[in-house]
């Protein structure tokens, strides 16, 4: 997906975005904050967007959020203000192929319904396997391709608009899982219809 595709999508999103998409993924949003809420440390968000996860992590983590929309982060950021979320250390505009952060900074590194919008995932994957401390987690939430069925034929359907959707109908999950430092923790389809994924990678010490 080109990266302007994805700047222009998200402009025009940006403003009806939690409650369209936003309603739609915040399933699988709120499991992958409470798992993360089980662990200790910092964390940082990949693809933060509106902030609609930020609320609720708990209230002691240290939370940097990074997307690469100014409007999406306009709109996490009044959140942040309105809602006095102290545990929002920063949000920070980056493109998530290169990211601003020393390797092995974060014990906790979430990408919850981004990796199928970005362009290059597999380079946004190398640079989250990067600044993960060894021993800390990944967590995932992503709609994945399936293979067969009605849906797999609407997926590959939606495909060619990918630019215009402004997110991969067709992803296979096999493109987040070729990094030799991450091992597969737990992976669970999520309701409804098994649509969305909850993955969680585990990075080597060794």
């Amino acid at each position: 997906m080109d990266i302007k595709a994805v700047q222009n999508s998200y402009a025009r999103w940006a403003p009806v975005y939690d409650k369209t998409f936003g309603a739609i993924t915040n399933d699988g949003r709120r499991r992958a904050v409470n798992y993360i809420n089980a662990r200790e440390g910092n964390v940082l968000e990949v693809g933060v967007g509106t902030g609609l996860a930020l609320q609720f992590y708990r209230s002691d983590l240290r939370v940097t959020g990074i997307d690469y929309s100014e409007e999406m982060l306009a709109q996490a950021k009044k959140k942040v203000t309105r809602l006095g979320l102290t545990q929002v250390e920063a949000l920070r505009q980056m493109d998530a192929r290169a990211l601003d952060f020393p390797d092995n900074h974060f014990d906790t590194v979430a990408a919850m319904h981004v990796l199928s919008v970005v362009p290059e995932p597999e380079r946004v994957m190398t640079e989250i396997c990067r600044v993960c401390k060894p021993g800390g987690q990944v967590v995932i939430t992503n709609h994945f391709k399936r293979e067969d069925g009605p849906l797999a034929v609407l997926e590959r359907v939606s495909a060619p608009f990918a630019n215009v959707l402004g997110w991969h109908s067709d992803f296979a999950i096999e493109t987040v899982l070729g990094e030799d430092m991450l091992e597969i923790e737990e992976r669970k389809a999520l309701p409804p219809l098994g649509m969305m994924t909850f993955l969680v990678l585990r990075k080597k010490t060794a």
